[in-house]
């Protein structure tokens, strides 16, 4: 998760994303180290507030029929409903990571270890097949970094193009966006074109 207060996405506009991840950089404090019961700390990246993520061009850059999933934390998840009907898309369910604890660290009276992803629709875009569960247990990564799981899940659901708003690296069959992928001036980096009359292959299983 990282703020792209260098990029726009003039670029990306018309070219009729189908599926879209967005991992928004929320306005938080980081909270204090684990076991420690101390201050909060800031994030090491960029944040943005709720009226830059809102304000957002996203429906300019998805296609009509169209599937959107939102990355938000406890503290935004009524904010995120709003930002996906402010991006052109209808929410439909909440989808919930479940993470191991591992110490008393960010949060208040109770600490944080779930995240959660607004899966939201926009026209009648068919899922590719239904999955069985609206949670999963899958292992942390660095501090915000997002399982793959979760994309290679994605994968076998919604149909390319597709598009990673807040991108931390690059991945094959995406086209990814934000400051911490190749070349901060144009930072959209395009999966190769699909020879004609064939579909970029999906990437990926689900674990």
């Amino acid at each position: 998760m990282s703020a792209a207060n260098e990029c726009t996405l003039d670029a990306l506009v018309g070219l009729d994303f189908r599926c879209i991840v967005a991992d928004p950089p929320w306005d938080v404090m980081r909270g204090p180290d684990y076991n420690s019961n101390g201050p909060s700390k800031p994030l090491p990246y960029p944040t943005m507030t709720l009226a830059e993520i809102e304000d957002m061009p996203v429906s300019g850059v998805a296609a009509k029929d169209a599937h959107l999933y939102i990355w938000t934390i406890n503290k935004y998840i009524e904010q995120t409903y709003a930002i996906a009907r402010a991006w052109g898309f209808k929410p439909s369910c909440l989808l919930t990571w479940a993470k191991k604890p591992h110490g008393i660290g960010i949060g208040g009276t109770y600490v944080q270890t779930t995240e959660h992803v607004l899966f939201a629709r926009r026209g009648t875009c068919k899922a590719l097949r239904r999955v069985d569960s609206t949670w999963w247990t899958w292992p942390r990564g660095r501090h915000s970094a997002k399982p793959e799981a979760f994309q290679d899940m994605v994968e076998t659901v919604s149909p390319g193009p597709r598009l990673e708003l807040f991108a931390r690296r690059e991945r094959p069959g995406w086209t990814v966006w934000g400051n911490e992928v190749p070349c901060k001036a144009n930072p959209c980096v395009l999966p190769p074109a699909a020879p004609a009359g064939r579909e970029q292959p999906v990437v990926g299983s689900l674990n």
